[in-house]
């Protein structure tokens, strides 16, 4: 499981490197494109949305793996090393969460966008695709959060 846990960590960080790196150059070819050719593009204002919106959802996958993210940091930061029931109590509310309010909720919101042919105004993309990241971030805290509490699974 470890050997899985670190392929998907190496996807996850290359993944947001990437985005990072398309939200740098489709930001500054906004910048060029208003200050020195002097006519805006149409569609960087819409695609930097959307490139924060998987980074963001995708980098906080990367901080709660590397316990980098605030609160779980200000947590440990404050009472030493927490009690294991209250490492196991943690762990079973972010499953919880990433569970019934990312994943299911995030499958929800996507089917619902998808159904009624919502599409971004710049790009005319399907906003059921840039809501794609929600549940994706769900099924990737469920996988981290699962490791946390099983760690003496092996792969077969």
């Amino acid at each position: 499981m470890q050997a899985f846990r670190a392929r998907v960590d190496r996807w996850l960080e290359n993944t947001v490197a990437v985005l990072l790196g398309a939200m740098v150059l489709n930001v500054s070819w906004q910048v060029f494109t208003r200050f020195v050719l002097r006519e805006p593009s149409t569609y960087t204002e819409e695609l930097a949305r959307f490139l924060l919106i998987w980074s963001g959802l995708l980098g906080a996958c990367v901080a709660w793996r590397r316990r980098m993210h605030l609160s779980i940091r200000l947590f440990g930061d404050t009472t030493g090393d927490p009690p294991r029931w209250m490492a196991r109590v943690t762990l079973i509310s972010t499953a919880a969460f990433s569970v019934l309010v990312l994943f299911v909720g995030g499958i929800r919101l996507v089917a619902l966008t998808l159904q009624l042919e919502q599409h971004s105004a710049a790009l005319g993309w399907p906003l059921g695709y840039v809501y794609l990241a929600v549940p994706l971030t769900g099924a990737i805290l469920l996988f981290y959060v699962l490791v946390e509490l099983f760690p003496g699974v092996e792969e077969p």
